[in-house]
């Protein structure tokens, strides 16, 4: 565990700025830009480090990871003087976010006592591990890791707005961009009402001493898209954000550019957190080692014959 967590915090430093130094130095403007995003970020981040260790309520940062992304985006936006691009990934995470701000809402993350809602239930079994147990150590965990960390890899991964800034004309590439974006967002819209309809009916089975038959006995959603990949919403969620860095490639018309270290590093952090849910799921729901072996965890069709 503490490898990964240093791994990804030296990558957090190392990834940026080798991204900034082999790429094209970034214009005035984006650099005020790029001061401003990080000012509201760090606001931010200090805000859910203290919110979360009063309120011993560690899933702050995950009620502003579908909101804090619009106010950089039009941020971003207003300082490029609202350029079209700018616009269009604009409403593009702003679509993203209130599809997301309402599944996370009806899951009862937030509440108007806004330091509670429900906690991410790893976070309690993580902080149960012997290696957690000290209260320093869980503070420090939760400083640079829940709260730093995953804060800034918000900040990073909304970034290609602010490389875009100045960049060509508006063309096709950046309607296919939108295209991705909405596709995936419908994709992860299902796989969530999907996974929500299955966990919905098994709660409400087991508070009525009903029978939960063949399918529901399982314990965890594995049909439909949950049948084609393990973690769809996942899955759906890494390829908006992949999708949104090639606005800035639209814009600039460079295959690669420092902006693509957010996207990046989600990819890291969505390997590490499956790896984890996955590890529980398993020890908690006995076919969910066969589910395992038949299905692939983020690309369907990739487990041929299983």
């Amino acid at each position: 565990m503490w490898k990964t967590v240093l791994l990804l915090i030296v990558t957090i430093v190392v990834v940026p700025i080798a991204g900034f130094y082999f790429s094209e130095p970034l214009t005035d403007l984006q650099w005020t830009t790029v001061k401003e995003l990080g000012i509201i970020y760090l606001i931010a981040a200090i805000a859910c480090f203290v919110v979360s260790t009063l309120a011993k309520n560690y899933s702050q940062v995950d009620k502003l990871w579908s909101v804090i992304p619009v106010a950089y985006v039009w941020v971003a936006a207003f300082r490029g003087d609202f350029e079209p691009r700018l616009i269009l990934m604009s409403v593009m995470v702003t679509v993203w976010a209130a599809r997301l701000t309402y599944n996370f809402g009806r899951r009862g993350g937030y509440s108007w006592k806004f330091w509670t809602g429900d906690e991410d239930y790893r976070w309690a079994i993580l902080q149960s591990r012997p290696e957690f147990s000290n209260p320093i150590i869980w503070g420090i965990f939760n400083l640079l890791f829940i709260s730093l960390y995953q804060m800034g890899l918000i900040l990073l991964f909304t970034l290609p707005i602010v490389k875009s800034i100045g960049g060509g004309p508006l063309g096709w590439t950046d309607y296919l961009c939108a295209a991705g974006i909405l596709f995936f967002i419908i994709i992860e819209t299902i796989a969530d009402q999907q996974q929500w309809k299955y966990q919905q009916e098994k709660y409400r089975r087991k508070s009525n001493n009903e029978d939960l038959g063949e399918f529901y006995s399982k314990g965890f959603t594995h049909t439909g898209l949950w049948g084609m990949m393990r973690h769809p919403n996942y899955a759906s969620e890494q390829a908006i954000w992949v999708v949104f860095y090639f606005f800035s490639v639209a814009a600039t018309g460079s295959w690669l550019n420092w902006s693509v270290v957010g996207c990046s590093l989600l990819l890291v952090l969505f390997k590490s957190s499956s790896d984890f849910s996955e590890k529980i799921s398993a020890e908690k729901y006995p076919d969910y080692a066969d589910y395992q072996k038949r299905v692939p965890r983020f690309i369907p069709f990739t487990k041929f014959g299983k």
